[in-house]
């Protein structure tokens, strides 16, 4: 089913690799193959903090009006030479996904096996998005969205990563902003990168 969705004419399989120069073990990367009209505002959300951290992105971009759901241990490199580059570069991960359910409007819920990243990360979303409840408790966690199976794309590469589920309403996709016209992105969504980008910069300094 992946490959058939990468194969999609319409659908754009992006990946940038940054961070060259820095020791394996130090590479970070950024995902959203749920991105674009499936799980909105993932992929920008992703390639920004990427971008601005410098760091590494591999994303699947869906048009508008596109929803096809790629269960995510069905998302594998064995399907893709562009996602195996990107798991063989990286060493930690942060994936990117969108989720709405009722009593979670409010909170960003950070699952994946590298619990020691999921709460250095949380410390840094919690200063920057101090309305929102980030939960790094595993056991808080609603077990389906907790990311901790082993084929989850999160915990591919060798230092694993944090599968961070978004809200609506963080991602400004809500009527909270529907009257927003920018030119930047939202500002929870703006408060959001910047405090993904400040715990991936500091990761390896603290």
């Amino acid at each position: 089913m992946f490959k058939e969705l990468i194969e999609h004419p319409e659908v754009e399989e992006v990946v940038t690799l940054r961070g060259h120069e820095l020791p394996p073990q130090q590479r970070i990367g950024f995902m959203a193959y749920h991105g674009g009209g499936l799980e909105e505002m993932t992929e920008i959300i992703a390639m920004q903090a990427a971008e601005r951290s410098g760091t590494s992105y591999y994303g699947v971009h869906q048009p508008k009006g596109m929803e096809r759901h790629i269960p995510s241990i069905e998302v594998s490199p064995e399907s893709s030479t562009r996602l195996t580059r990107f798991i063989e570069h990286v060493h930690t991960v942060i994936t990117i996904h969108g989720f709405g359910r009722q009593g979670y409007y409010s909170s960003l819920l950070l699952g994946g096996q590298h619990r020691n990243f999921a709460q250095h990360v949380g410390s840094h979303l919690r200063t920057h998005l101090p309305a929102y409840k980030v939960i790094t408790d595993i056991d808080e966690i609603p077990k389906e969205l907790r990311g901790l199976h082993p084929r989850n794309p999160v915990n591919l590469p060798p230092g694993t990563g944090v599968q961070i589920e978004l809200p609506p309403r963080v991602r400004g996709t809500t009527p909270l902003f529907w009257d927003w016209e920018g030119p930047a992105l939202p500002p929870h969504t703006e408060s959001l990168i910047n405090g993904l980008v400040s715990a991936v910069t500091t990761w390896h300094t603290t």
